[in-house]
């Protein structure tokens, strides 16, 4: 199997050559951007499996460059923050990221955020090699080969972290389910407290799949508990 390849964009050299070498220690195939638009130049030239992405560089900041990028993409990206203010969490998570990590941090946990954002693409793809499974709820259908989604006759565009949310939602339908199962059984073992993602998440697929997203008739909320899916 070929190795993943990561693009580490960071305006500080000292912190793209610490990420940059512990990256490639474990095996992984490194690019190295300065600033937004030269990750850009790398993104479109190369097939990227994962990006990690300071948010604070000239020319086009972190948050500019992955709207951008989430236009033509759903490639992983985990983006590096030195605030630690749950709006600017929140920010990122909004524009499609995946996950961030809140400088400074330790090479233990930059890896395990590494290997859980690409577990799950790695989960996405065998799913998409195994039995097909239709799920159907009201004007919702979601195919697990083809990881396609259609609302109302029309086709969504979901990020992989949108789509793996609401697959799962939709293989619990009717169950009330618990922050943390959720985190877990999405994001991996080693969440469980991260509220603000669901947060984000299901305001996001709230606005794509309800009619009235404030008034929501697919994704509920148990509060007290979680969310949950249909009746």
């Amino acid at each position: 199997m070929a190795a993943a390849k990561i693009l580490v964009v960071d305006d500080e050299k000292s912190l793209r050559d610490f990420i940059g070498r512990n990256l490639a220690a474990r095996a992984f195939t490194v690019f190295y951007a300065a600033n937004g638009l030269e990750a850009l130049a790398i993104f479109n030239t190369e097939a990227l499996d994962l990006i990690i992405m300071d948010v604070m560089m000239p020319h086009m900041d972190g948050l500019e460059t992955s709207r951008r990028i989430r236009r033509h993409s759903t490639v992983p990206i985990i983006i590096l923050t030195a605030l630690d203010q749950e709006s600017d969490k929140v920010a990122a998570l909004d524009i499609g990221a995946d996950d961030y990590l809140t400088k400074p941090f330790g090479v233990d946990e930059l890896l395990a955020r590494v290997r859980a954002v690409l577990r799950r693409t790695s989960w996405h793809s065998s799913r998409a090699s195994s039995a097909r499974e239709v799920w159907r709820y009201g004007d919702l259908e979601l195919d697990s080969v083809a990881q396609t989604v259609t609302c109302r006759g029309e086709r969504l565009k979901l990020t992989r972290t949108e789509y793996d949310l609401l697959h799962y939602f939709m293989r619990n339908t009717g169950k009330a389910l618990p922050h943390r199962a959720i985190l877990q059984n999405v994001w991996g073992s080693e969440y469980g407290d991260e509220a603000e993602y669901l947060r984000v998440y299901i305001g996001r697929l709230r606005r794509k799949i309800e009619v009235d997203p404030a008034n929501p008739n697919y994704l509920q909320t148990e509060y007290g508990i979680g969310y949950r899916f249909g009746e």
